[in-house]
């Protein structure tokens, strides 16, 4: 006994077949002709029956069977055949269920309702005929005055039909003998190859290459003639036959997912490949502007951005099987592909990736830079320190979330002396208003953007980050303020293990030059210099600006109480305390227990103070693992002395570094 009985020969009736059989639901396909079967494939759960029907035979296969529904998936034209199964349905007291093809709309072009109607609307009318109604209806065109030189008909590349057209006179090249389905482009060919001027078709919908045609029509100059339908049914969608087959036979899904980067967001960015993947596509997913941008005509859109919502409603709906979510750009290039994959995993689904044109490679291209020794970030809703890698790389590209995002740069660039730098804009990339141009920095600095501006800056001055610690002490601006120096920063910075996101402070910065080289290694992260004297704070400022750290903050006050309203460290050098080093710690725990600190010590005493916290701190947190070193370094340094060369010391200093980590469990 079958679960369902449908009758196929159409898209919509293959596709109710395939998602029973997927779904593990024994179904009957019920086909015309043997040609019919050929796009089904029987299995455990799907058996085919080539044969037609009336409505008696129809009555005794469902007496026999006791299908729970009977599904009619016919052609919309097949009217008689529709009347014998709901006949027979209902005498045999089965659900019956007309799943209807949808109905396309097309504005400049004509409709009749008839293939009569079309022949009267083409007889007075001059200009070649591209007919694609079938060979049903090719008899109505015979009447049409020179029709043998006027039309070329399009039919089913079988035996008997062509037998029968060329009956009708329809031979040679005026009998196009082919099996589709036919994309836009086949039919474009074919309206050019014999310079058409109508194309005549029924409102076969979507799944019958409905809009593949009018697009066509209309990309040509063709006007088409469209055959209306026949009679008003009722009925419902595919999608909501599929929903209600899935709710009621507990249908749990098996869908195929595809993570689709759509590239700027222009048609014409879109790949061959993406294209493909949206025209097998029931169901469209993205944010408004990017799922409009690729969505057929007809076709199914849920319009969400957000990762979860997206999973969740993909997982609640498996009557969909070809799910396109619609992503912006690449999805490998500032996505929101990351998450969804990370959600998709957790589901234990794979989605396909399908690439898209990014960015920065059409950006690059247009303005004719190469992008592969480029610094590539995104500032749209974060922060990514742009100053201080523009001042570093010879080409920052950057995608711009506001629209003062480029008046923004330009200002900082211009307050930190790189105004003479050739500022790249791109914005509507791709779209037709899509606008591109070159400026210096210092002529930006009132200009309003689009929202979601691109910019790429050139610096051919840029300063390359240094390799390693230790900057030479030459290259700080000085002063009576005291600093550390090149070997002992060197130590004392490795020992920090600083990455590009660190949060840092530097407490007691002096001149800055701890503080540079942070902002130099956490490139991404931020760093607060804090110090209470005002020559070392004007030091400070100075050091900033001459090396562009906008990600920098200079800290006026005494640690620890010029610390309190600072963000959570993830790395702290202690320089100078002012006799506040118990406090100062305490502090930098609480904001972030797990915070690594390095502390410069040049007096005993200081040393033995930092000892004695370490101690204490390691009496009171059991439940830690204490991680704690002691560096004495000795610098010794040459000296000019006539021909000779002197050995001079300098100071002692004690590199004192702690850290807490948690203690691991053991059974």
């Amino acid at each position: 006994m079958y679960k369902a009985i449908v009758f196929a020969g159409t898209t919509e009736g293959y596709e109710i077949c395939r998602f029973l059989s997927e779904n593990k639901i024994s179904a009957l396909a019920c086909v015309a002709t043997e040609y019919g079967s050929h796009s089904l494939e029987a299995g455990d759960y799907l058996k085919i029956q080539a044969k037609r029907l009336d409505e008696q035979e129809m009555t005794e296969l469902f007496h026999k069977e006791l299908p729970e529904f009977i599904l009619d998936a016919t052609h919309p034209y097949a009217t008689e055949v529709t009347k014998n199964i709901k006949s027979a349905a209902l005498a045999s007291g089965i659900s019956y269920i007309r799943v209807l093809r949808a109905e396309s709309q097309s504005q400049n072009a004509v409709y009749v309702e008839t293939a009569e109607q079309a022949v009267e609307y083409l007889r007075d009318r001059e200009g070649r005929i591209f007919l694609t109604t079938g060979s049903k209806e090719l008899a109505a065109f015979t009447t049409l005055p020179d029709y043998r030189e006027r039309i070329y008909a399009r039919v089913l590349s079988l035996p008997s039909v062509v037998e029968a057209c060329q009956k009708l006179g329809f031979e040679g090249k005026h009998l196009i003998a082919m099996q589709g389905p036919f994309s836009k482009e086949m039919n474009e060919a074919t309206l050019r190859q014999y310079e058409c001027q109508y194309l005549v078709t029924k409102d076969s919908g979507k799944a019958g290459g409905f809009q593949e045609k009018i697009d066509a029509a209309f990309a040509c100059g063709v006007i088409p003639v469209i055959i209306g339908r026949p009679v008003q049914e009722e009925g419902i969608s595919l999608t909501e036959c599929k929903r209600m087959l899935a709710k009621y036979f507990f249908c749990e899904g098996n869908q195929h997912i595809t993570l689709l980067g759509i590239g700027m967001g222009s048609e014409d960015t879109l790949t061959i490949q993406g294209k493909r993947a949206v025209e097998k596509a029931d169901l469209i997913i993205g944010a408004r502007r990017i799922a409009d941008a690729v969505a057929l005509p007809g076709q199914e859109v849920f319009y969400e951005y957000r990762s979860r919502e997206i999973v969740d409603y993909i997982q609640n709906h498996p009557e969909y099987s070809n799910i396109v979510v619609a992503l912006s750009g690449d999805v490998g290039f500032y996505s929101g592909a990351r998450k969804l994959l990370e959600l998709f995993g957790e589901a234990s689904i794979q989605p396909e990736i399908i690439c898209g044109i990014s960015s920065v490679v059409y950006f690059m291209s247009k303005i004719g830079l190469s992008w592969d020794n480029a610094k590539i970030v995104s500032a749209h809703g974060k922060n990514c320190n742009l100053i201080s890698l523009i001042y570093s790389y010879e080409k920052t590209f950057a995608i711009l979330g506001t629209a003062d995002g480029v008046a923004e740069l330009a200002k900082k660039l211009t307050g930190y002396g790189m105004g003479e730098v050739i500022v790249y804009v791109g914005e509507k990339l791709s779209y037709p208003d899509e606008k591109i141009f070159a400026k210096m920095a210092r002529e930006l600095t009132d200009y309003k953007a689009d929202p979601l501006s691109v910019v790429c800056v050139y610096n051919p001055e840029a300063e390359p980050l240094p390799a390693t610690h230790g900057m030479p002490d030459e290259v700080f601006l000085r002063g009576k303020a005291p600093m550390t120096k090149s070997e002992v920063r060197s130590v004392s910075l490795t020992k920090l293990k600083l990455d590009e996101n660190s949060v840092c402070y530097d407490i007691g910065a002096g001149t800055g030059s701890v503080s540079v080289e942070m902002a130099l290694r956490a490139s991404q992260g931020q760093v607060y210099a804090i110090e209470k004297k005002e020559d070392a704070l004007n030091l400070l400022k100075a050091n900033k600006e001459k090396f562009a750290l906008d990600h920098m903050q200079i800290i006026a006050g005494t640690a620890p109480k010029a610390m309190e309203d600072l963000p959570a460290p993830t790395h702290a050098f202690i320089g100078g305390s002012s006799g506040n080093l118990d406090k100062i710690i305490d502090l930098l725990l609480a904001k972030n227990p797990q915070v690594r600190i390095v502390i410069n010590c040049i007096t005993l005493e200081t040393v033995s103070e930092t000892i004695s916290c370490i101690r204490r701190l390691e009496e009171s947190s059991a439940d830690k693992e204490w991680e704690s070193e002691v560096v004495q370094l000795a610098v010794s340094r040459a000296k000019n002395i006539g021909r000779y060369h002197m050995m001079m010391g300098e100071n002692p200093i004690y590199i004192i570094t702690v850290q807490a980590h948690k203690k691991e469990m053991t059974l």
